[in-house]
């Protein structure tokens, strides 16, 4: 099969597997997913490090030990730790969902079992060139994303997800951290501002602004139904001012279909934009905080080649 013959071709993989995704559910699937790819003729090295920073030294000693299959086992900020790592080199990445969120395995049609998403792309796995976007903050700190980000009531929620509700399954544990940041959130007054000359920018009090990559965050909340991985554009959604009575009557339909689609929902395209907050605010990628706005955001074309489900898959 192609799917074979391609991950013969590549001799080795690595699969970095996060302790922390999914409550420590990952690290158990770990060895199952090593023996599906050793049968795909394909064997596999299992790398568990301890935090993201040493994830990232271990990516870049596997592309300097000739590994050219890096797959991440957890949630999208696992794949964006992966990415940043392995940005530039000649290789090719994966993922299997094992976190809180899982919305980009989500967007490449992987099935939500990380032991599934495996048996799908050691048996018809094909690399496909996709999109990334780079965030700069105020700090001067850069860093690349696979979803989305954001700033307002998102990033606080991102905030709280990783506290006390982490133990709650996919959207609703973000439902319910966003809650509890909805309880003393103010709106901010954003300004999104566009590098092309004929779209003017957009100024307006907002729970939320945010430039999303895949068509869903927060474990499944499809803020940008329309979105593609490889467009060449992010998607630009601004939630604008709700208290919290009506925010609340938000909830039934995002437990429902996990989409949003309400006049205050403002969506946009753009490749390169800023985000300019009225107050303080940090900007969240992936459900990581990345630093201060304002913060200026373009998209890196077919910058990263991805393992996807192959189309006899």
């Amino acid at each position: 099969m192609t799917s074979v013959s391609f991950l013969t071709s590549l001799k080795r993989a690595t699969i970095f597997v996060n302790p922390a995704a999914g409550n420590g559910r990952s690290v158990p699937v770990g060895a199952e997913v090593q023996k599906v790819f050793a049968e795909a003729f394909c064997p596999a090295d299992l790398v568990t490090p301890p935090s993201a920073s040493e994830m990232e030294a271990a990516v870049r000693e596997a592309i300097a030990s000739g590994s050219r299959l890096l797959i991440a086992l957890g949630g999208d900020g696992t794949l964006q730790t992966l990415v940043n790592a392995a940005y530039g080199q000649d290789v090719v990445l994966g993922i299997l969902p094992g976190g809180g969120g899982n919305d980009f395995a989500a967007a490449l049609g992987l099935p939500a079992d990380p032991l599934a998403a495996a048996k799908v792309l050691a048996s018809g796995g094909e690399p496909r060139c996709i999109d990334l976007a780079r965030a700069r903050t105020a700090d001067r700190h850069e860093r690349l994303y696979v979803g989305g980000g954001g700033v307002g009531i998102d990033a606080e929620a991102a905030r709280h997800a990783v506290g006390r509700w982490r133990r709650l399954p996919g959207r609703s544990r973000y439902i319910v951290a966003a809650l509890q940041a909805l309880c003393t959130y103010q709106p901010i007054a954003v300004q999104v501002e566009f590098s092309s000359g004929n779209q003017p920018p957009l100024e307006t009090k907002a729970l939320l602004a945010a430039a999303l990559n895949t068509p869903s965050y927060g474990g499944g909340i499809r803020l940008a139904p329309e979105a593609r991985l490889d467009d060449g554009l992010l998607d630009v959604v601004v939630v604008e001012t709700a208290g919290l009575a009506e925010a609340l009557t938000w909830i039934p339909e995002l437990l429902r279909s996990g989409e949003l689609r309400r006049a205050r929902v403002r969506r946009m395209r753009a490749s390169e934009l800023k985000l300019v907050t009225s107050r303080e605010c940090l900007f969240h990628g992936d459900g990581e905080i990345l630093g201060p706005a304002p913060v200026e955001i373009e998209v890196l074309p077919r910058a990263a080649r991805i393992l996807v489900p192959g189309q006899a898959s």
